[in-house]
């Protein structure tokens, strides 16, 4: 009935998330509140790990991207189900550092990383830089040395994969802001200046195609153009590069017109494609890294609204006002992203009302869906948005100097804060 086998309908016909009924977690903690599945969280971790014992022979290691949503807890549960980190910035870097991740697992990626966040990262042990451009490339090297350390690095290579996705979230292709392009001869040339460095290490070649993609093709195709490039690096340089990665950007469902690929389909398909290029190019099979974010926490998460004024435009539409909005939700106005909205106190009833959810803000653009159906709404209802454990908590803003809600985890029937909602004084507290 639901997009995750976690959501369910209590005797009251409530909607339920790991066993909790979530008008009263709304009556216990407030809206907006953004709630997690402990348990989808861990199996999603643990089927990526089980994939790559199944298929690399455990020859690699899923990281969990971290801008999908980062949190001390995470990063706590992650760890302690066999997973590295891909941080993009000092700030998710200070949230691992605090939350105890061994920080030789980490993967540092971004387009400009400055100075500092560099020097904190070497300060930190970062286990990997991933190289977007020259000028990183060079100043990482300058300020290594400057701290008497080697930097282990990873190129960030753009493939020129088209992944069939929506304008904003392809990086795959030759005009992104990210990595270097193949086709322009610019990632071999880096990879001959990288080589002469004192004070970086070239270990590994990375990708990263795009996000929300269902189609399992652009990812080999990715994978092998790849690792021909390894091929060309041996043949040509002499250099092995021991280490891929692979990106993540495997699509979730947000509503039931959605069909992800199950993981071990796409893990056994693109570890075949590695294996037979490598044989090909005569290189050792890489020790294969993936960056899943969404498709661990994507689903596990939903929002919950209190509704509020209800405007019905005759022959147009009906505005359902929510207490959240763009400020917890930004990817509707972003994207027009789709999802999936139920009226969580009316579960049990027929979705036969199409409405528009509007947010708070003072903001025509603050909408979270349009002319969705639902369970008749009226003030007070609590609405639950699905699908929004990524991108949603960490894309939110204080617009209207609004406060951040709260985060709750939820584990069989039982349930935990582990991101405080903000406070007014919260909001103030950097003012002078």
């Amino acid at each position: 009935m639901f997009v995750n086998d976690c959501l369910n309908i209590n005797s009251s016909g409530h909607l339920t998330i790991g066993g909790c009924d979530t008008v009263e977690l709304a009556k216990k903690y407030g809206t907006p509140l953004y709630v997690l599945d402990e348990n989808v969280i861990r199996e999603n971790c643990r089927s990526y790990v089980r994939s790559f014992k199944k298929f690399y022979n455990g020859n690699g290691m899923p990281l969990y991207a971290s801008k999908a949503l980062s949190c001390k807890e995470l990063c706590r549960i992650v760890n302690e189900e066999h997973m590295g980190l891909d941080v993009v910035s000092g700030g998710e870097i200070y949230t691992a550092v605090q939350a105890g991740f061994p920080m030789e697992k980490v993967h540092f990626h971004g387009n400009n990383k400055t100075a500092d966040e560099i020097r904190f990262a070497l300060e930190s042990n970062v286990g990997k830089f991933v190289v977007d451009n020259l000028y990183e490339l060079e100043l990482l090297n300058k300020i290594a040395d400057e701290m008497g350390k080697t930097a282990n690095i990873s190129f960030r290579i753009k493939p020129g994969v088209d992944a069939h996705t929506h304008n904003f979230i392809r990086t795959g292709q030759i005009d992104s802001k990210f990595g270097f392009a193949l086709e322009t001869g610019e990632a071999y040339d880096a990879v001959k200046k990288a080589v002469t460095y004192d004070n970086v290490c070239l270990k590994e070649l990375h990708c990263h195609i795009g996000s929300q993609i269902f189609d399992i093709e652009p990812f080999v195709t990715a994978a092998k153009i790849m690792v021909e490039f390894m091929g060309k690096i041996y043949k040509e340089l002499g250099v092995v590069i021991s280490e891929l990665n692979l990106g993540g950007g495997f699509g979730i469902m947000y509503t039931k017109n959605d069909e992800p690929v199950p993981y071990e389909d796409y893990m056994e398909k693109v570890s075949a494609a590695v294996k037979d290029v490598s044989a090909e190019q005569g290189i050792p099979v890489p020790y294969i890294f993936i960056e899943p974010g969404r498709s661990v926490v994507g689903e596990a998460g939903i929002t919950l609204y209190t509704v509020g004024g209800k405007k019905k435009i005759p022959g147009i539409r009906t505005y359902v006002s929510v207490d959240g909005g763009m400020t917890d939700n930004i990817r509707y106005a972003l994207y027009q992203s789709e999802y999936t909205v139920v009226n969580a106190s009316h579960a049990d009833k027929e979705s036969a009302e199409e409405i528009t959810v509007a947010g708070k803000c003072c903001e025509s653009g603050d909408l979270i869906q349009e002319h969705t159906k639902v369970a008749p709404v009226e003030a007070g209802d609590i609405l639950a948005v699905l699908s929004t454990g990524a991108y949603n908590y960490s894309m939110a803003s204080n617009y209207n100097r609004i406060p951040r809600p709260a985060i709750v985890m939820v584990n069989n029937g039982e349930s935990r804060i582990i991101v405080r909602r903000e406070s007014y004084e919260d909001i103030v507290k950097n003012d002078l």
